[in-house]
């Protein structure tokens, strides 16, 4: 055979020859290939002594290997994909290589070693290239994964902007109380992703240098992400001013309470993005030691509330900290400096003449915020800026309710630029470089910038008023205690949690978000308004301040539609002008959730699983044949808290359909171009109850189209995504008003 005689020259051929030839880089590669199948082949003659043709050994080499039991693999055998089928095993790899191809990286196919449904597995010492993805696991838990490369599989720096699917290093599905510690997964696309994952320790790995992201965690909570090297998650081309949403840490889609603690996050598009976008947002996690420094955009961008940020490193990025979005947010003890500068990183200035900000909230709302004892020097523009809406002139949303004290804020332009801003404590920052001996002002336009855009600003600029004596003064423990939800005009009491033995000494302010203030450490008060109401405390002892909120929910009575213990009455219909037949694909789940609720003893609980990614209608009662008369009523009202995984979110709506006595259908949606399920009222029910009050004869934001029935046999409620993913949505409180 040729394939042999051409084996058997190469066989014969001198170093010194080979070399020659591989000086060339097209003879290079055909060497490389030539060798690397005499090898498979040397294996295959050893196992057969019939010397099979070649693609009975292309074949042997792709067959997956299954793995049912504990056992060393031999480096010097060639395998292919392995497949791993037992629990409870161990698997020592030896530094045994899975090769894969050796063409163009983003070509790759294929998984190396896969695992579905198996738990309790070690896994140390293998590695694997040339495929789309090293390592898959699905559905399992207690697997430790140990000192493996997974480097030089699926990898697109050339990719543009969005989703490439998720693939390349370590690909983790449903996977719980896991260790995946001291790997490494260099050039490739994600090099960790975390999906439905939850309880795993991710330590000392070095997954730098991706197209995508280092380290990718969706819907994935409770996990400890410590000590890893996630640097250089970049996709920029040259001269690109953007990276693309590059990153190495993406966290997003309801991954919550996660600790992430001493991680290298430096030079990538972000250094850590939590990312929203389809409202699902990731709440509870504690980010701190962690270097993000020299990012092509943003050290740290944020864009979901409760999370914590201390001691953390952004430096020399276009901006350290973009929050935008983030309520409730503590920054604590954290350096952003040296950012925006002419030098280095400057994308996307937005404060006045080309600014830019250590610390900045802008383009979303930031309520309840604490920002303490950072250090923000020598930035292009503001040392912090908090900044409302400027679009509607802080109509929509301010910044509100903020703590800024204690911090360094020098050699900026300003130490603190504010506008659209309301409530406001700033106090004990330093302005100056060195705080020992002060010079002056050492921002260059002026320590703290307002206007009377900002309203309630309590200023104190001593830069050592939180001290007495030369020792610290602390904060103050405040905590909001009181009810979740109310009634309309029922009297409740929010108290500050305070010990009575420090009462006397504090100072207290409470905004009950109805126009109601207060000075008591408790507080009564009935709402006259159904609705979302932002509750908030500031509790300081002359020095030191803190706060605390609660978001509150007023609802009134009302003769529920179907709500109420009602789950078996629903039903699920596709319907839309795309859909190609009558087969109805949705399938729906309704429970009647008895904790998740607002009003009387349940609210409506639906899974949309399968979804076919039409408009799905839930219709109470699905006999249609209830009687609901509409006189005197004008509006239909309910309460409504959803999450779509989509990441484009959803696609309109809510769409409302009235059945009458026949067949005819009244139709109720927002108009065109408005998409009321994904653009919120408050920032807050993005994760959290909203009110829906739908005309039934329209109005500016709503179109009707039909005759509006005198009375009403079934009431279908229609939601609509982009993609089709599983839909939860919870609806209380359905009622004719």
């Amino acid at each position: 055979m040729i394939f042999n005689r051409i084996l058997s020259t190469f066989r014969h051929l001198e170093f010194d020859v080979i070399h020659t030839l591989c000086r060339s880089a097209l003879l290079r590669l055909f060497v490389v290939n030539l060798l690397f199948d005499w090898s498979i082949l040397r294996v295959a003659l050893a196992e057969d002594p019939k010397a099979p043709d070649a693609s009975t050994i292309v074949a042997r080499k792709e067959q997956p290997l299954e793995i049912s039991s504990s056992g060393k693999l031999d480096p010097s055998v060639i395998h292919g994909p392995l497949v791993i089928t037992a629990s409870n095993i161990t698997i020592e790899g030896g530094g045994l290589t899975l090769m894969g191809a050796t063409d163009d990286p983003k070509t790759f196919k294929g998984t190396a070693i896969a695992a579905v449904g198996v738990s309790n597995v070690t896994l140390k010492n293998v590695k694997a290239r040339g495929w789309e993805t090293g390592l898959k696991i699905v559905d399992g838990s207690g697997w430790t994964i140990e000192n493996c490369d997974f480097s030089d599989n699926f990898h697109d720096p050339e990719f543009g902007w969005g989703e490439n699917g998720r693939r390349g290093g370590i690909v983790l599905e449903r996977v719980f109380n896991s260790n995946v510690l001291k790997n490494r997964a260099n050039r490739v696309w994600d090099a960790c992703v975390l999906v439905d994952s939850n309880g795993n320790t991710i330590a000392e790995n070095d997954f730098s240098h991706t197209s995508n992201t280092c380290l990718k965690l969706w819907h994935s909570s409770d996990n400890v992400i410590a000590k890893n090297v996630l640097s250089y998650g970049l996709r920029i081309k040259p001269g690109e001013v953007r990276a693309r949403d590059s990153a190495c840490l993406l966290i997003e889609s309801g991954s919550n309470n996660n600790h992430v603690v001493a991680n290298n996050c430096t030079h990538g598009g972000d250094g850590i993005f939590v990312r929203v976008l389809n409202n699902w947002c990731s709440t509870g996690n504690l980010f701190e030691y962690n270097d993000c420094s020299f990012a092509n955009n943003n050290g740290v961008e944020c864009w979901a509330p409760r999370n914590t940020f201390l001691r953390n490193k952004a430096n020399h990025c276009s901006y350290g900290f973009w929050l935008g979005g983030s309520d409730k947010t503590r920054l604590l003890e954290n350096e952003a400096s040296f950012n925006g500068l002419p030098d280095g990183f400057h994308n996307s200035p937005h404060l006045p003449n080309d600014g830019h900000a250590g610390i900045v909230f802008m383009f979303g709302p930031s309520s309840h915020t604490v920002v303490r004892g950072n250090t923000c020097l020598g930035n292009n523009g503001a040392g912090i800026a908090l900044i409302g809406d400027g679009e509607s002139q802080g109509k929509k949303w301010k910044a509100y309710h903020w703590i800024i004290e204690q911090n360094t804020l020098a050699r900026n332009r300003w130490g603190v630029y504010a506008r659209f801003a309301d409530w406001i404590n700033i106090a004990s920052n330093d302005f100056h470089s060195d705080s020992s001996e002060p010079k002056g002002n050492d921002n260059t336009l002026a320590d703290v910038d307002t206007d009377e855009t900002v309203t309630r600003l309590a200023l104190i600029r001593s830069p050592r008023a939180h001290q007495r004596n030369g020792l610290a003064i602390f904060p103050p423990t405040v905590r909001v205690i009181g009810p979740l939800s109310c009634r309309v005009g029922e009297e409740i009491e929010f108290t500050t949690g305070i010990s009575n033995a420090a009462k006397s000494n504090l100072k207290v302010a409470w905004d009950l978000g109805d126009g109601t203030m207060s000075d008591s450490v408790e507080v009564k008060h009935a709402f006259a308004a159904v609705g979302f109401h932002r509750v908030g405390v500031t509790v300081s002892n002359g020095v030191s301040s803190e706060l605390a909120w609660r978001d509150l929910i007023v609802v009134r009575d009302v003769d529920e539609i179907g709500t109420e213990g009602s789950a078996d009455a629903w039903s699920i219909e596709d319907f839309h002008e795309r859909k190609r037949s009558n087969e109805q694909i949705s399938r729906a789940e309704f429970t009647n959730e008895m904790t998740d609720r607002l009003m009387g003893k349940s609210s409506l609980r639906v899974v949309i699983r399968p979804y076919a990614g039409f408009r799905a209608a839930l219709t109470f009662p699905k006999t249609r044949d209830a009687q609901l008369s509409l006189e005197g009523k004008t509006k239909l009202v309910f309460w409504i808290k959803a999450i779509n995984e989509d990441v484009t979110g959803w696609q309109g709506g809510p769409f409302i359909v009235l059945h009458d006595d026949g067949e005819k259908r009244y139709h109720i949606e927002p108009k065109e171009g408005l998409d009321l399920m994904r653009h919120v009222e408050h920032n807050e029910a993005r994760d959290g109850w909203r009110l829906m009050e739908i005309p039934l004869q329209g109005d500016d934001r709503w179109q009707t189209d039909g005759n509006l029935p005198q009375n009403v046999r079934a009431i279908s409620l229609v939601f609509d995504s982009w993609g089709a993913p599983t839909l939860r949505i919870w609806i209380d409180g359905l009622s004719l008003q």
